[in-house]
């Protein structure tokens, strides 16, 4: 089937020049991360294997882009269970590496189906959120089923366990249902059940989970522990100064003091190279793309499409937000990586994929 020209026509280039930029920024920073010292190659596996997943994102990207998204309402259902089938078989047959199984193994590569499921996830709800809610906004009757289809994947991401993952899907889903317009009543009874709700899912956090979560109050209580994340990565991005210190001349990274520093941490490793100004342009090309995101949910003709654009687009804002606060000590370390920044296979081909649907959103309200 030939491609319609107004699809080539009206190309959103914006979202994929900021994409790729947001990777290239990451490509640098996983070399600086991994990078062995002077007399090592500078590109080290880890970052020859980003460069890949750079290259099959794009091509993600692309085909997302030229898909008529509006054929996945149909499917929302099929790719959902999918998704919870696919994940389930990591729970029984995952790799496991630093005590969680979140993992695949297919060989040369390592499947994470938690990503794929925050896409699942989003094409549901904006499946389920597509109609407009009666007058006075969506009641808690409306909000049952949408629950429970974001609740199963919590629990089984947190029994891995990946508490970021979980997180992140519950600020998704948050923001979406917010957005299709709630009731008050309702908000203050929401409100209400997290409140009476978190004593007892405190009660079912895993041990370090608990220690992050005290620890970020005050770090310095167990420095080399508990804090030890918190501490390191506040020295990094503290001792970048105005301007860094260069590429590949940080020495917390270096020395690797940093923990998980090609993933959680990889802000921290950029902060200290290129300082608060480099700081400052990253985040710069984030809230390009963010509020570009943005533009295209409000110019969106059809619900559907704007409430997927808005998954999208929330679920780079969330991560964006909580990465960058975990590493500035300003938000507990839940472990959620910086999107098309931080080393990753799964995350970053998956993210790439969400982006090549915006595009495709924005596209084709040119041609209703």
């Amino acid at each position: 089937m030939p491609l319609d020209r107004r699809i080539v026509y009206h190309f959103d280039w914006q979202v994929v020049v900021l994409t790729l930029v947001l990777a290239t920024i990451g490509l640098l920073a996983v070399i600086s991360a991994s990078h062995g010292g002077p007399h090592q190659r500078i590109f080290s596996p880890l970052a020859v294997r980003q460069l890949l997943w750079i290259a099959m994102g794009t091509v993600a990207m692309v085909s997302a882009a030229v898909f008529d998204y509006r054929a996945l309402g149909r499917y929302a259902y099929v790719i959902y269970v999918a998704s919870l089938v696919v994940l389930g078989l990591v729970l029984l047959t995952g790799h496991s590496t630093g005590g969680a199984r979140r993992w695949l193994s297919l060989g040369i590569f390592a499947l994470e189906p938690s990503e794929l499921l925050k896409l699942a996830l989003i094409i549901l709800l904006a499946h389920m959120l597509k109609e407009r809610p009666l007058a006075g906004g969506l009641r808690l009757r409306n909000l049952v089923a949408p629950s429970i289809c974001v609740a199963i994947p919590m629990l089984m991401i947190m029994k891995e366990p990946d508490l970021g993952s979980a997180l992140l899907l519950l600020l998704v889903f948050a923001t979406l249902v917010f957005a299709a317009g709630l009731n008050l009543r309702t908000m203050g009874g929401i409100l209400l059940a997290v409140a009476l709700a978190a004593p007892v899912a405190w009660h079912y956090l895993k041990p370090y989970q608990r220690e992050r979560i005290v620890s970020f109050i005050n770090p310095q209580a167990d420095p080399l522990g508990a804090g030890y994340h918190i501490i390191q990565s506040e020295i990094a991005v503290g001792s970048g100064g105005p301007w860094g210190k260069g590429f590949l001349q940080g020495t917390q990274g270096r020395l690797n003091f940093l923990p998980e520093q090609t993933t959680d941490f990889i802000f921290s490793v950029f902060a200290e190279e290129f300082g608060f100004g480099g700081s400052l342009a990253l985040l710069a090309v984030y809230m390009l793309l963010i509020s570009h995101g943005f533009w295209i949910v409000r110019q969106c003709k059809d619900r559907f499409g704007a409430m997927l654009a808005l998954g999208v687009v929330a679920t780079v804002f969330w991560q964006v937000t909580i990465n960058i606060g975990m590493a500035s000590g300003i938000l507990p370390v839940v472990g959620i990586t910086l999107p098309l920044v931080s080393y990753g296979g799964s995350s970053l081909i998956v993210m790439m994929a969400e982006l090549g649907l915006l595009i495709s959103v924005n596209v084709r309200r040119f041609l209703f």
